[in-house]
């Protein structure tokens, strides 16, 4: 898997966000969603990268800054076609490498709360995120769990 920073101009890239969004507008109420769009991710503050597996698209995530110590992971979704395969946890893994990079002392995310969401929060789980109170702009919604990682920088 090739995992690199994207300029987000791709139709690929374009049809699997697209899909991001529909996807998280069927499961949650338009007020709690908070997925990008894709203009929205072009902001200054947020890395995009995608992961290639043979040429095709297999997923995408986003970091964004919250402030020098403080990212957000955005936008993190697997290609239908590349479930189960091992996609979600690589790119968490790469999201986490870059936050200590960048030396974050802390990395959080906003996952809903209904059932189609658990995947995602076992996997966040399964990397040490704990729930948390909101952060940044979130406030407290029975749609939404917030997740954050403490990282600690050697």
């Amino acid at each position: 898997m090739n995992i690199q920073l994207d300029d987000l101009k791709g139709k690929e890239v374009e049809k699997l966000l697209r899909e991001h969004l529909e996807d998280m507008f069927t499961h949650s109420p338009p007020e709690s969603v908070h997925a990008l769009d894709l203009t929205s991710l072009k902001a200054p503050n947020i890395t995009f990268w995608t992961a290639w597996v043979e040429g095709n698209l297999a997923g995408c995530v986003a970091l964004k800054e919250l402030d020098k110590h403080h990212g957000e992971v955005k936008s993190m979704r697997t290609s239908s076609s590349h479930l189960r395969q091992g996609v979600a946890a690589k790119l968490l893994n790469h999201i986490l490498i870059e936050a200590k990079s960048r030396s974050y002392t802390r990395i959080s995310l906003e996952a809903g709360s209904m059932d189609a969401f658990l995947p995602s929060r076992k996997l966040y789980k399964r990397f040490g995120f704990n729930k948390s109170a909101p952060f940044d702009n979130y406030k407290e919604d029975p749609n939404s769990v917030y997740m954050t990682k403490i990282i600690h920088l050697e």
